[in-house]
């Protein structure tokens, strides 16, 4: 059987590009994810205009780029804006358009949520953490830094 020798330096440097990719096809994956959910919210209300025949809701760019961290490591997201200048009656308060994918304040995945007390629980406070961050699967272990 034939095999092909790969040296440690190549390894290391195939593994870290792999995760480059991953961490690469996340993000493009969650930035399309978001900008369908905005065109949904946008097309929803295409027809609601105000006294002058303006749209009600439209698009307002993009907001800020932030990190947010993830299972497959820190994802830096650029969520899309929508200024909707609908009244809620009830209230007499605008009505604000909020993403079910990530919320405004969401800094890290849910995942990262669950398992950080975890982690800390086995290992990450008596100073072994490198060794068990290798075993998760929630986690990567370039993810976390003290």
């Amino acid at each position: 059987m034939l095999r092909v020798a790969v040296e440690d330096d190549a390894r290391a440097e195939l593994g870290a590009g792999v995760d480059e990719i991953g961490r690469d096809g996340a993000r493009r994956m969650l930035a399309t994810a978001l900008e369908l959910e905005v065109d949904a919210y946008v097309a929803a209300f295409a027809d609601e205009r105000d006294d002058q025949g303006h749209r009600l809701v439209v698009r307002n760019g993009h907001a800020e780029p932030r990190t947010i961290a993830t299972g497959a490591g820190p994802i830096e997201v650029t969520t899309p804006r929508v200024n909707d200048r609908r009244v809620d009656e009830e209230t007499g308060e605008r009505v604000r358009f909020s993403s079910s994918i990530i919320a405004p304040w969401c800094r890290k995945s849910p995942k990262v949520s669950e398992v950080l007390p975890l982690m800390y629980l086995h290992g990450m406070s008596s100073g072994d953490f490198p060794r068990r961050s290798r075993s998760s699967s929630v986690l990567q272990p370039g993810c976390l830094r003290r």
